[in-house]
């Protein structure tokens, strides 16, 4: 099982690894990882792993492997692959995770400006989205441009916390996303929690510590998909 850091601090930006495995695919399986893993409609980190001899190898993206155990670094097509017990430092590309930190968080701010359903989401630079259950309920898009830029500038702290998988089924309210259930397995389900009290939910993804750092935000194109459902885009204003 691969060792996540990101999960304990998303602002690391390199750490120390060495090469478990090189699959058949050419993926790169390191003991430890700071490189987030695509899930949860967050993209998988990008990046490139330093040798002891100076030498490159660009990570084009992150994946798990078919068990959800490992963490699979993607090298870009051409480079040299390493061999099994290589020393490696891994390198963020950290302008990239820390656009999608602050997307991230900022959909988990959407999610309480629009109290509804999530049937579907996607988390991008600039760009990122969640799909609502809202029936028939109109869209003030002032009012939630409004409701969003002032829980950004709140500066409310952003944790994480665990609970057991029995403690998640007593809860059932904690999971807002239809679509998306949290990974079971391990035992354990990890929480985001954003201030006391403004939002709680299960989420394995990156994020930023402070709402502040989230920055200005706009509204992208909103529209019906499907009867009920209504996508809404946010980006990044800057």
């Amino acid at each position: 099982m691969t060792t996540t850091l990101f999960r304990d601090d998303a602002y690391l930006r390199t750490c120390e690894a060495h090469v478990v495995e090189v699959n058949e695919r050419g993926g790169i399986i390191l003991d430890r990882t700071i490189f987030y893993a695509s899930g949860g409609g967050q993209p998988g980190d990008s990046g490139f792993l330093e040798l002891e001899n100076g030498d490159q190898i660009a990570i084009a993206t992150t994946v798990y492997d078919e068990d959800r155990t490992r963490i699979v670094h993607v090298a870009a097509e051409g480079g040299v692959l390493p061999s099994a017990g290589t020393a490696v430092t891994a390198h963020l590309d950290w302008k990239r995770r820390y656009r999608l930190m602050r997307m991230h968080t900022a959909l988990h701010l959407l999610s309480v400006a629009l109290p509804y359903p999530v049937t579907g989401g996607q988390i991008g630079d600039p760009e990122g989205r969640l799909d609502f259950d809202m029936g028939d309920e109109t869209l003030d898009k002032d009012a939630v441009l409004a409701k969003l830029s002032d829980l950004v500038a709140g500066d409310h702290e952003v944790t994480t916390e665990w609970i057991t998988d029995e403690e998640l089924d007593a809860n059932p309210g904690l999971v807002k996303t239809m679509s998306v259930q949290p990974p079971r397995g391990s035992g354990k389900v990890r929480l985001v929690r954003i201030g006391g009290d403004v939002d709680l939910q299960p989420c394995g993804g990156t994020h930023v510590s402070r709402t502040s750092e989230i920055g200005a935000l706009e509204l992208g194109k909103t529209g019906k998909k499907g009867k009920q459902n209504r996508r809404v885009r946010i980006r990044l204003a800057d």
